[in-house]
């Protein structure tokens, strides 16, 4: 007897950072899949890299901006399956003695507090599915410390105590998860993209030094993990970060 299987039908996913470099190879595979993506970005972002999916200006600053785009995401779909946050700024690179209290507050209203603004105003479309995933984006560097770095380290350890925080309260109708990538090769890490135009470029021979794999991460080689996360193979997984170091952090 032959048996029919049903395909799956389409999920709706929000992609924060979507325009960025493991934003863009992200959105591409989510699209590959067959699911309707929506981009979020900051506009000078979706200028230089226009998105081949829809997509909505926000800015993780602003309240009202995060909330102007919850509202028209909400517009397109009533509920979302799963929302990918990538999005962050490096900062200029300080010894946490010289370190520029303006430039900490940026990263912390950014990468840290920008990411909670978004979730406590987008849950509520996550809650809507019944059964969504939420994956957002910390950093290897929180376990291998490295100089110059303190701000940017700091406001991706909050990342991992946010994943745990939200899985707890939002178990079981949202899993939050994290991905903890080591370096990754994009115009962030070259020095910045976007509204982050300032930074040093990352070292990448020195790094490489320090990762088994020998190499620097492709934005395809975290897809992966992010879209894993986002799927029913994780399904019982939540409240965990995902490290894709190539080795150079063993947890």
């Amino acid at each position: 007897m032959k048996v029919s299987v049903q395909p799956n039908p389409p999920r709706r996913i929000a992609v924060l950072g979507g325009a960025g470099g493991i934003g863009r190879a992200v959105v591409s595979r989510l699209a590959a899949m067959g699911d309707e993506v929506i981009v979020l970005d900051i506009p000078a972002s979706l200028a230089r890299y226009p998105a081949p999916v829809p997509a909505i200006t926000i800015d993780v600053r602003s309240e009202a901006s995060v909330k102007a785009a919850a509202q028209a995401v909400s517009e397109r779909c009533a509920a979302l399956d799963g929302m990918v946050c990538i999005s962050g700024i490096l900062g200029k690179k300080q010894l946490m003695r010289d370190l520029d209290l303006e430039v900490f507050d940026e990263i912390i209203k950014v990468n840290l507090r920008g990411f909670v603004l978004t979730t406590k105003i987008f849950l509520p479309l996550l809650a809507n599915s019944g059964a969504a995933s939420l994956v957002l984006m910390s950093s290897a560097i929180i376990g291998r410390t490295l100089p110059t770095y303190g701000a940017y380290t700091m406001s991706k350890v909050g990342l991992v105590a946010l994943t745990k925080q939200l899985a707890f309260e939002h178990a079981p109708v949202v899993r939050v998860n994290a991905v903890a990538p080591a370096a990754v090769e994009t115009a962030f890490s070259r020095g910045g993209t976007g509204s982050d135009e300032s930074g040093v470029p990352t070292d990448y021979d020195s790094l490489i030094k320090l990762i088994p794999m020998q190499r620097i991460a492709a934005p395809a080689d975290i897809v992966g993990p992010i879209t894993f996360l986002l799927g029913d193979d994780s399904r019982y997984m939540t409240g965990q970060v995902l490290w894709v170091t190539g080795g150079m952090y063993m947890p």
